[in-house]
């Protein structure tokens, strides 16, 4: 039951956190009577644990042990199952160490403030948000636009066809193309239009002492060890009562090092875990997916039992200290809400974000409007899950390699909701070489298909029964977005053939027709444009436009892997895996590291033969050639200037300079072994707190900064545009 209050100026008690004498927190703690930063009047929610059942307990080290029965309480959380056996946590904890925390009983009620009607309140506004609400307008004129321009580019063809009894092949294949191209963009822009709902989810926060119990999961696989530590360092250093959240690290790498230093970090922070799951050769273990179920089994056994919500975080995502509080929150006043989640944000991409590592385009644009059609995405990091959720979907889906894509789907499926939090909540670390992002990215490819697969797409059975039309709409669609990598890629195959072959790329029958193509292309291109700029400003306009690139240059990587993963048999190397380098490159490259990194012949080997670019490398060199070759037949044949022009038009510069734009994106691997981004070591974009070693981000590395490459991109995109714009003009001359 969520009994709603309204109040004004409510002050924040800080919450009560055991911790040793000898650190020094004082810096780190509110005043008992903060007031909220709230925008405006404050709501306040006061939240009922009544589904709950009771909690039992024992005191830290050095209190009176509460009492406890002898028998678990069964489907409890929050104030959880109780401990079966102290022994069974002898592997788990260090024998220098003290007892975990057990999870303190919560009081009856806990009270949720509302800060703001926006929970991205803090991260975009102004005339950027009224600008933003013609995006629904926007996407629907842009793809008319195209549409009615295809159209007229078919009719042409077709016209061309019946006035010179002629077939007009390279016409056909570039309408192909182009369209094989657009198809991606046209179904965002199809998704886009859904913003038309507007998103209400506020900005809410937790406060008090008596807050639900959380388990806070810290999955790591071989890893740095400093890299964890700082995660687990920031986890326990939360703005959350100290007795009502446990952070446990499951280390799937089985780290000794690691198991020793957490251990130690363990003896001043009793509510800190390690454990490190047994693998048997020849059982799977589902990675993961499975160490997190590993864990949800695992902290029935503990003191307390199970917390009424689980938390996740990346073994590099470090948390702000309002994480739980923010989240928690929402969580705590529906019932029915299984899963929310924070955008992932990273304070290690580099300039210019040469690769598109940065998922701001997701997170700031896809992301706030599924969320509004009630389709949030669990993304990997930093959610928290309702234990009764997941245990209606037998907790983390396996034979996947996006477990947190199908957890948040199959909850949808069941009739839960889902949220995302629009707030900056967490911030990582992208990969440092351009293999391991070549393999994060074919993971999430492959994992979200087959999550789909399993699922039937979402159009039907058991599993998604309960689904909205849109959320059905959402599941179908990305995973149809991943397999079109495979069409994009045979038809950028297709752009030199044409080229070389020498045919027009445009048919028409009549100048006039010619005249009212270019008006057209002319109208959607522009158009296109002013949609691009609307719809990028949330994550930032050069964001958006690498995310555009990043579709065409990264395609070919993933139709190899999406081939071998689903339509490959294993004897002829089919496998679902990620992208994997060929060869060995006996040592890293360390592109991204000024002392270290190999010398660029090192690179561009590596690069274009294990890791394929060679592949982006000729085809933009055959391209090339093919477009002088045409262009050198326009200039000798025996044509008059008007002639000329109009040949170079129809046969290579077609507006708005297609191949240019391809070419420049293909060329991205090329570029970045010559000339990969330098970045300073970790340790310099974090601000650490020497008493106690916390450590996030500073405010300069969380943004991207504007770098030579992204100027370069505007430089060609600014000039197709000036030349569609010209050739425009000129069709008035024809």
């Amino acid at each position: 039951m969520i009994e709603m209050k309204e109040t004004k100026g409510s002050p924040i008690q800080s919450p009560i956190r055991r911790i040793p004498e000898s650190l020094d927190f004082s810096d780190h703690r509110h005043s008992e009577n903060q007031q909220p930063s709230a925008i405006g009047s404050s709501k306040k929610y006061s939240y009922s644990s009544e589904w709950l059942s009771p909690h039992f307990s024992e005191s830290l080290p050095g209190t009176p042990s509460a009492s406890r029965p002898s028998t678990p309480t069964s489907n409890s959380y929050g104030n959880g199952f109780i401990s079966r056996s102290q022994q069974s946590l002898a592997t788990l904890l260090g024998s220098t160490r003290q007892t975990a925390s057990p999870l303190k009983e919560s009081s009856p009620s806990a009270t949720v403030i509302h800060l703001n009607d926006r929970d991205d309140v803090d991260i975009w506004k102004g005339w950027k948000r009224h600008l933003f609400r013609l995006i629904p307008v926007l996407a629907f004129g842009n793809s008319a636009l195209y549409i009615a321009y295809l159209a007229l580019r078919i009719y042409c063809v077709i016209a061309a066809q019946k006035t010179y009894n002629s077939i007009y092949a390279g016409a056909w294949v570039f309408i192909s193309i182009e369209l094989a191209i657009a198809i991606p963009s046209q179904m965002h822009n199809f998704w886009t239009m859904w913003a038309l709902k507007s998103r209400n989810r506020p900005k809410l926060r937790l406060i008090g002492n008596d807050v639900p119990a959380v388990d806070v999961f810290v999955t790591c696989c071989g890893e740095e060890d400093q890299v964890v530590l700082d995660t687990v360092r920031a986890a326990c250093d939360l703005d959350y009562p100290y007795d009502r959240y446990r952070v446990i690290v499951l280390d799937d790498g089985q780290s000794a090092n690691l198991k020793s230093a957490v251990n130690e970090l363990a003896t001043m922070q009793p509510n800190l875990l390690y454990m490190a799951r047994e693998k048997f050769p020849g059982v799977p273990h589902h990675f993961k997916a499975g160490n997190l179920n590993y864990g949800l089994d695992q902290v029935h056994l503990l003191p307390g039992g199970a917390g009424e919500f689980m938390a996740a975080l990346d073994a590099d995502m470090i948390p702000e200290r309002e994480w739980l509080r923010a989240t928690v929150a929402h969580l705590a006043i529906d019932p029915k809400m299984a899963l929310v989640c924070p955008p992932q944000l990273f304070y290690n991409t580099p300039k210019s974000d040469p690769l598109a590592q940065s998922l701001n385009f997701f997170v700031h644009v896809i992301e706030p409007i599924k969320d509004a059609l009630g389709v949030a995405w669990c993304t990997g990091s930093g959610y928290v899950a309702r234990r009764e959720a997941l245990d209606d979907i037998g907790n983390f889906p396996l034979g996947s390699l996006a477990e947190d894509v199908a957890t948040s789907t199959m909850m949808l499926g069941k009739g839960w909701k889902t949220g995302y939090i629009h707030e900056p909540l967490q911030y990582g670390t992208v990969p440092e070489d351009f293999g391991g992002h070549l393999k994060q990215r074919t993971r999430w490819a492959i994992g979200t298909i087959q999550t789909a697969i399993k699922l039937n797409f979402c159009l039907w059975g058991s599993s998604v029964k309960k689904m909205t039309l849109a959320q059905r709409f959402s599941g179908g669609l990305y995973a149809t977005l991943g397999m079109t990598t495979v069409f994009v890629t045979a038809s950028l195959l297709a752009i030199p053939v044409v080229l070389l072959w020498g045919k027009p790329l445009i048919a028409y029958s009549s100048a006039e027709q010619l005249r009212w193509l270019i008006r057209a292309c002319f109208a959607s291109t522009i158009f296109g444009r002013i949609c691009e700029f609307v719809l990028f400003i949330p994550a930032g306009y050069h964001s958006g436009q690498r995310d555009f690139r990043y579709q065409i240059w990264m395609s070919p990587y993933l139709a190899l892997c999406i081939v071998r993963a689903f339509l490959l048999p294993t004897w002829l190397g089919g496998q679902a895996v990620a992208f994997k380098p060929t060869g060995s490159l006996g040592s890293a490259l360390n592109e991204r590291d000024p002392a270290l990194k190999k010398n660029m012949l090192r690179r561009l080997w590596a690069i274009l033969f294990n890791f394929m670019a060679g592949f982006h490398f000729l085809y933009v060199y055959v391209t090339l050639v093919a477009v002088v070759l045409t262009s050198y037949r326009c200039f000798f044949a025996d044509f008059d200037t008007k002639q000329i022009i109009v040949c170079l038009i129809t046969h290579a510069f077609w507006p708005p300079l297609t191949f240019l734009f391809i070419c420049t994106s293909l060329w991205t691997p090329v570029s970045y072994a010559i000339d990969p981004p330098i970045m300073p070591d970790r340790e310099e974009l974090l601000i650490r707190d020497h008493k106690t070693g916390v450590a996030h981000p500073k405010p300069k590395s969380k943004k991207i900064g504007f770098g030579g490459q992204a100027a370069m991109f505007e430089l060609q995109h600014s000039a197709a545009t000036i030349y569609t714009c010209l050739v425009f003009a000129y069709s008035f001359w024809l």
